[in-house]
């Protein structure tokens, strides 16, 4: 009988080290599953709120565009010969704020995707009517005042188009 014993408790023995070894290698699959799931979520996380502030700065530099054009459209509403002034320092803080969309669309263009970065770019092309036409209305061009109102729309629409592509580019993530 102890000869029974001897080789029983030997099984056990070696059941419990190949049970703990399997153990230990299953926690530690585990543990590496979870920690690369981690990384993952973490990385996407980066990328997403990254992206939200690009798409946010243009979206505000944009809406700073916006309200220089509705001050042009009150000065053409009043008489625009009687402010050139004016509207010279309208023209050269557009400018400026030109300067800045544009830098918000390549910020854009790099975080990407590139649907974003399409209607980004569409947004900043939609700018060069409105600054060509308060360029010709300080030449004296009277029906510049009428393009620059045609081109006012287009404008505001390009901003919606890109708030909806981005806000699809965030949802997908």
């Amino acid at each position: 009988m102890p000869d029974n014993a001897f080789w029983i408790a030997s099984l056990t023995a070696g059941t419990a080290v190949l049970a703990s070894w399997v153990t230990s290698r299953g926690t530690a699959r585990a543990a590496r599953i979870q920690a690369d799931t981690t990384t993952r979520a973490q990385r996407v996380e980066r990328l997403r709120e990254t992206r939200r502030t690009a798409y946010a700065n243009l979206i505000e530099q944009a809406q700073r565009m916006g309200d220089l054009y509705w001050k042009v459209s009150d000065l053409c509403a009043d008489d625009i010969t009687q402010a050139p002034g004016e509207l010279r320092q309208l023209r050269d803080r557009l400018r400026d704020e030109y300067s800045g969309l544009r830098h918000c669309t390549w910020i854009v263009s790099l975080e990407g995707p590139p649907e974003v970065a399409e209607a980004a770019d569409a947004l900043r092309r939609t700018t060069t009517p409105s600054y060509r036409a308060v360029e010709a209305m300080l030449d004296g061009d009277r029906e510049a005042a009428e393009r620059f109102d045609a081109a006012y729309a287009p404008f505001w629409q390009a901003l919606r188009d890109f708030v909806e592509r981005a806000r699809e580019a965030l949802r997908v993530m």
